[in-house]
């Protein structure tokens, strides 16, 4: 399995989500998860609203049997019933109720899940400053934020920002066009995100990718309305070797600073999508791709 440096960690630059886990059986979500890592996947994303908590009971029962130094625990906080809450007092309580629930001593990183309008920086930095003080959490990061939004949290904090969760595939690349389309009239010049995969890697902040396999209708291969698009990649993945599934994820796996989280509870079809940590495109390729996709090479 391909490694990536995160925060001094050497880790699986693909990630496990557990977030639906708790879907499963319990033997099946711990047979899963200790798939994931006899496949050499040592990064594990959750978050405290998974199944109202469930996933990460179930993700605790699990890792129980592995070495702790030997994964890299990753959990998110501050999503409520209906609105958002960066408060001290629920970041606090949120990590306090993970790690019982996942029956560990800390987390190696902690995200904020979504931007809350009402945050208080002075709040969220006392909460960072008492979980790395009682060694609770090692690291922190965000989750769907952009460059303005992490620059206001960065105000406060003295912790780095070490990640940011964002949507990104084959089928939403928007952070790629704006870029790429930058000063030109069409719609993929559009910048919705404010710049934030330039900005990511500016301050050395790894772009997690959540989910790598959704499309507009849902998720290919089976959303009918791209068939004709996945066909040119299925095509390509058979010269490979390798699904169609496996190719999109190495398609974002060639950009060393993305780490595509995999959320599937199938283990099987998570054995074939980590077939794409053996392929190897070249550049020519990996632009084919991208305009396969549907998207525009100016």
């Amino acid at each position: 399995m391909k490694k990536i440096n995160f925060a001094g960690y050497e880790v699986s630059q693909i990630m496990l989500g557990c977030m639906r886990i708790a879907s499963k059986s319990e033997a099946e979500a711990v047979s899963h998860v200790k798939a994931a890592y006899d496949m050499g996947i040592n990064f594990f994303d959750n978050a405290d609203i998974y199944h109202g908590g469930e996933s990460e009971k179930y993700f605790g029962k699990a890792i129980r049997d592995i070495d702790r130094d030997k994964i890299v625990v990753q959990t998110k906080c501050g999503i409520r019933n209906g609105f958002f809450d960066f408060s001290k007092e629920h970041i606090v309580s949120s990590v306090e109720g993970s790690l019982s629930r996942m029956g560990l001593d800390y987390v190696d990183v902690l995200c904020l899940h979504r931007p809350d309008v009402l945050m208080n920086g002075y709040e969220v930095a006392e909460a960072f400053d008492e979980l790395e003080g009682r060694g609770l959490v090692r690291n922190f990061g965000v989750s769907n934020f952009s460059p303005l939004q992490i620059d206001l949290l960065k105000k406060y904090v003295k912790q780095p920002i070490l990640t940011n969760q964002l949507q990104f595939g084959l089928y939403h690349t928007g952070m790629i066009d704006s870029g790429m389309c930058a000063n030109m009239r069409n719609d993929f010049a559009y910048d919705r995100d404010g710049g934030i995969l330039p900005y990511c890697r500016i301050n050395d902040m790894t772009i997690q990718a959540w989910g790598p396999l959704r499309s507009q209708n849902g998720f290919f291969p089976q959303d009918e309305t791209i068939a004709d698009k996945v066909s040119k990649l299925e095509k390509r993945a058979a010269d490979h070797g390798v699904s169609a599934e496996a190719l999109a994820i190495a398609w974002l796996m060639k950009m060393d600073f993305v780490q595509p989280i995999i959320g599937t509870t199938n283990t099987e079809r998570l054995t074939s999508m980590l077939k794409a940590d053996g392929v190897e495109l070249s550049r020519e390729e990996w632009y084919n791709i991208y305009t396969d996709a549907g998207n525009l090479v100016p």
